[in-house]
């Protein structure tokens, strides 16, 4: 191995309802009714991988930013802070960092054993479709949660997404899959706009689950206009 530089191998893909990053959860759990399925790579595929995996109730996903910029910089101008201030990159979650690594914290709903390897269902996943994982490990709360902990500038901060009130006529929502359907209104209602982005008529377009959300945002309530077949 070349010194500085360390080979990482994709052991799983995540299949999620997000074809894109816009609409995505800004981090994980926020919506707990969203589910993904985990499916694994040839060669770990071994069902012995996931044995004991079951008595967990949640896991760490480490993954892969798929940035397509991959330049990054020393400060970032995180959302949550409107875009006008910047923080150092390591006191951020931002996807442009020296190594595109995201790490999210999911719960484990069920594993099963198929013709084609383990697969691993979770809730609360905030990651694309086809999403390379690179490893799996799981939560333990004694270690992992550490109550009174201070979350910087995150913590007391103007939030861009704060929760919205979501209206979706009747007539749209049966275009929706029934058991999707309340995480659809729990992604919407995090506001997926970006914080520059404020205007009360502009039409905004988001994947899910096949279709192709088309809302508005105003007076803190989002309505959806239309929900229509995602073109490929």
């Amino acid at each position: 191995m070349e010194q500085g530089i360390i080979t990482m191998k994709r052991i799983a893909t995540i299949h999620s309802d997000f074809p894109e990053k816009f609409g995505i959860p800004r981090q994980s759990g926020l919506v707990r009714e969203l589910q993904a399925r985990i499916t694994f790579e040839e060669g770990y595929r071994d069902p012995e991988m996931l044995r004991g995996l079951e008595d967990f109730d949640y896991l760490w996903l480490l993954w892969v930013f798929e940035n397509k910029d991959d330049t990054w910089h020393p400060t970032v101008r995180p959302p949550r802070l409107g875009g006008n201030k910047r923080m150092g990159v390591f006191a951020t979650r931002s996807p442009f960092r020296p190594n595109p690594i995201g790490l999210s914290c999911v719960r484990l709903e069920k594993t099963e054993i198929t013709e084609d390897g383990p697969v691993i269902t979770v809730s609360g996943a905030d990651l694309r479709d086809q999403t390379a994982i690179l490893d799996i490990k799981p939560y333990l709360p004694y270690a992992d949660a550490h109550e009174g902990a201070r979350s910087g500038f995150v913590q007391g901060a103007v939030s861009q997404g704060d929760p919205v009130s979501v209206e979706i006529p009747e007539h749209l929502l049966e275009k929706i899959e029934p058991e999707k359907r309340e995480a659809l209104r729990g992604v919407l209602a995090q506001d997926p706009r970006p914080a520059y982005q404020q205007d009360a008529e502009r039409i905004y377009g988001m994947g899910f689950a096949g279709k192709q959300i088309r809302f508005f945002v105003s007076d803190g309530k989002l309505t959806v206009v239309a929900v229509e077949e995602e073109t490929k």
